[in-house]
């Protein structure tokens, strides 16, 4: 057996925990180094994993131990410090959004040549949306005809100790949480040609709720309340809702529906979830048993899947599509017009149905 595949991670912030809790301990990958702008943070983190470094970022990218660099800073930094990694000879995989902005984003697919880039969220590859694409793909709603996507809440502000990012460019509920609902609609309903949009927002600042600066006014510099509608290449319709200026909803995260059929697919921020079908004729909704997806995955997955067997379904041309899709709903919100999309994205094939203690090895 070779050596395991290096991975640094640049930035330890709050999901950084959720990603040291998928890698620690694999056989496949070890993570060797870590960086951050607080020094202190990132030797933290180096000494719970055994052989891991602290690293400053400059000394992580031009480690020859790191293999992958998982890039976990603020969007703003993103296409950075990707594009760094990439001119080291990395592979890179990047929370999302791919890039705070598309041509940012598309900047770093276009220097990528022989390496693997990679993005967020890999959520898609549970066993929530894998089993509702494989009930697709086997035709149990039909032919496919359209989709609901709805996530809402008060804002981040609420529970994040600093919550700045998610309200300048970059941000917002769309840039936040569409990612989750957008990579999803393209798993389950192929790529987007057109989009048309609306958005708006409550207000122009929000008050921080805890940690070290409760109580302080922020600035919101994007809107905060978005709709549109996504026109499939396959002909399929979706109508999606993210907003930070709703107090709760009691909408099913996605909703999918056929000629023959309708799909009630569980949240796709979460790998798992139970996936309920209900046919023509048929009056009550049934639970599907899991037919595909990483069993008991986490965040970091999406690596593991390129190490695994090269296929690198949470790719880098999946995500630059899904950034289009936000950027082009922004645009259509401002502009009134519909716009035509520029990328598309080649579906990955369905994971597997795949036992965690095989994933893990």
């Amino acid at each position: 057996m070779g050596q395991p595949h290096g991975i640094g991670i640049i930035g330890l912030g709050v999901i950084s925990r959720q990603y040291l809790e998928t890698l620690a301990g694999l056989e496949s990958v070890r993570i060797v180094a870590t960086a951050d702008l607080d020094p202190g943070r990132a030797a933290a983190v180096a000494a719970e994993i055994p052989g891991c470094r602290a690293l400053t970022v400059d000394e992580l990218l031009a480690d020859p131990a790191v293999d992958t660099v998982i890039n976990l800073t603020i969007p703003a930094a993103h296409a950075e410090i990707a594009l760094a990694a990439l001119a080291h000879g990395k592979d890179v995989y990047g929370e999302k959004p791919l890039a705070a902005t598309f041509t940012q984003a598309k900047a770093m697919m276009d220097a990528a040549g022989d390496h693997w880039v990679g993005g967020a969220p890999d959520t898609v590859l549970g066993t929530g949306i894998q089993t509702a694409r494989a009930a697709v793909e086997a035709g149990d709603i039909g032919r496919p005809v359209s989709a609901v996507a709805t996530w809402v809440s008060g804002g981040h502000e609420s529970w994040h100790p600093h919550p700045d990012f998610y309200y300048r460019d970059g941000g917002g509920p769309l840039f936040d949480m569409g990612p989750y609902y957008l990579t999803s609609l393209v798993h389950l309903l192929g790529p987007v040609a057109r989009v048309s949009g609306s958005s708006s927002r409550t207000r122009d600042t929000r008050r921080i709720g805890s940690g070290p600066r409760a109580g302080e006014i922020i600035p919101v510099e994007i809107d905060t309340h978005v709709t549109g509608v996504l026109e499939h290449s396959s002909g399929a319709l979706s109508t999606v809702t993210f907003s930070f200026d709703a107090v709760g909803t009691t909408a099913a995260p996605i909703e999918v529906h056929g000629e023959e059929g309708s799909l009630s697919v569980p949240d796709p921020n979460t790998f798992a979830g139970e996936v309920r079908l209900r046919r023509r004729g048929e009056p009550e909704w049934t639970r599907l048993h899991d037919a595909g997806g990483y069993v008991g995955a986490g965040r970091g997955i999406g690596v593991i899947d390129q190490v695994r067997d090269g296929e690198g379904r949470a790719s880098g041309e999946v995500a630059l599509h899904v950034l289009e899709i936000m950027t082009a709903l922004t645009d259509s919100a401002h502009t009134g017009r519909r716009v035509t999309l520029s990328t598309t994205a080649r579906l990955p094939s369905v994971v597997p149905l795949t036992p965690q203690e095989e994933w893990r090895r």
